[in-house]
């Protein structure tokens, strides 16, 4: 099942439950995923693939993330709460993130098959990690590694 068939059924079920937070949500994505789409078609591109759609996703969770320390910050923890529900409910269309020995492996890899040895080779080996897995590494996460065994 696509990720766009499975958010329509998802819609489906949380509108029979009346689950309004978790609609609005899926909405949210179904439109973000809409608007990845359109811009990609005047790019020329034909439709929308699994790895822009997962690239958007993660963009989507990386903002929210921001708006809750934000409002947690200001003192609106009800506004920080709602930004929360909706990154789980975006978190739930994303693949399983990679764990720490896995993430550590790929990097040592990357940099193995680079010859990466210092920080200006990092481009290298983020290119190496992006080509092998795409957007189903957390890149930010991929960033912080790679910076900790090349310095």
């Amino acid at each position: 099942m696509s990720l766009r068939e499975r958010l329509m059924a998802d819609l489906k079920t949380a509108m029979k439950a009346g689950e309004s937070a978790r609609v609005a949500a899926i909405r949210m994505i179904t439109a973000k995923l809409k608007d990845v789409e359109i811009a990609g078609r005047a790019k020329g591109a034909e439709g929308l693939n699994e790895d822009e759609a997962i690239s958007a996703l993660r963009g989507m969770v990386k903002s929210r993330t921001e708006s809750a320390t934000m409002y947690r910050d200001a003192g609106r923890p009800e506004l920080a709460e709602k930004e929360e529900g909706e990154i789980a409910v975006i978190r739930s269309y994303l693949p399983a993130e990679m764990d720490d020995a896995a993430l550590e492996s790929a990097v040592k890899e990357a940099i193995a098959a680079t010859g990466a040895a210092a920080m200006k080779d990092m481009g290298k080996v983020m290119g190496a990690l992006k080509a092998k897995f795409g957007a189903g590494l957390d890149m930010g996460r991929a960033n912080a590694v790679v910076k900790t065994h090349l310095s």
